[in-house]
């Protein structure tokens, strides 16, 4: 085996909890994998961690032959070699190259870039030439596949769709401005505000809609309404063969996805009753980090 034709392949998902790190095979088997606490503070050592944890991935494979894709939250370069832009998490993660810190070719993306990639090379959406992804937990991030190709835009910040309207009347903001955005609308961070401090969580909101509570059906299912209007946006705009849906919030399951079906039948375009398409994520905790690996094994042309 040689550095051209089939390298060893790493993937790296650098959050501010954890780090997780996989060796993968061309087909996307996990062969190997380990988790290590990434400690986010000022002087911490999570960099020494990264590099630690591909020594341990990498094993006696020859750093020639090694290939690795690092994701972490944040705005990539251009040239997909650092993260270019993330203020106030991972201190010096910013404009870091690491390929010079770990030894070999690195190629560097967004988090919820690098989930989309993982379904699109070997989940959900594999085969798909056109997809979209949209991860719900804190908030809402996505990513979008077009022609084959991961789509990254001006400033690799293509993807954003929480931060769309789905209400312009709400005098609500995004981070990014949006009034009455989709990631305010379905996001867990939000809850408290929503439900005028009735539920702590998404989850708290779940139990309580599966009694029958009142309140919280009727917050649920508008939640889920103008995710769908989204969807629908989405759809119309990119027409994607799938859109998969990822993140903590997807652990809802049927009661997600059976009312979602119902609005998007109202919401969605359906030329020649084709509807649209929306399958929950294969991949979960590790989706990071085998993204960034299929990420970095189309770069490298293998």
């Amino acid at each position: 085996m040689n550095k051209s034709s089939n390298p060893h392949i790493i993937g790296i998902d650098l959050g501010g909890t954890q780090i997780k790190g996989v060796l993968l095979s061309a087909g996307g088997e996990v062969i190997r994998q380990q988790t290590l606490p990434t400690n986010d503070e000022p002087g911490s050592d999570w960099k020494h961690k990264v590099r630690a944890l591909v020594e341990d991935l990498t094993g006696t494979i020859s750093k020639e032959n090694i290939r690795i894709g690092l994701s972490a939250p944040g705005l990539a370069n251009a040239g997909n070699t650092a993260i270019a832009y993330m203020p106030d998490r991972l201190p010096g993660l910013e404009n870091f190259i690491w390929t010079d810190y770990l030894g070999a070719p690195t190629s560097v993306l967004n988090d919820a870039h690098a989930a989309l990639m993982a379904e699109a090379e070997f989940g959900a959406a594999k085969d798909c030439r056109n997809a979209i992804l949209l991860t719900l937990g804190t908030g809402v991030g996505g990513g979008v596949l077009i022609n084959g190709q991961l789509y990254q835009g001006q400033f690799q910040m293509a993807g954003h769709f929480g931060h769309f309207s789905v209400n312009a009347n709400d005098d609500e903001r995004s981070l990014l401005g949006a009034p009455g955005s989709l990631e305010y609308a379905i996001g867990n961070y939000s809850i408290r505000r929503r439900s005028f401090g009735k539920f702590n969580s998404t989850m708290d909101l779940l139990e309580a809609y599966r009694t029958g509570d009142a309140f919280a059906r009727w917050l649920w299912l508008e939640s889920v309404r103008k995710l769908a209007i989204g969807i629908a946006s989405l759809s119309n705009a990119f027409s994607p063969e799938i859109v998969v849906l990822s993140g903590g919030i997807t652990l809802a399951g049927d009661d997600l996805f059976q009312p979602l079906e119902s609005f998007l039948e109202v919401y969605g375009f359906r030329p020649e009753g084709n509807k649209i398409c929306v399958r929950k994520a294969h991949f979960a905790e590790l989706s990071g980090a085998i993204g960034a690996a299929a990420f970095a094994l189309k770069q490298s042309g293998a």
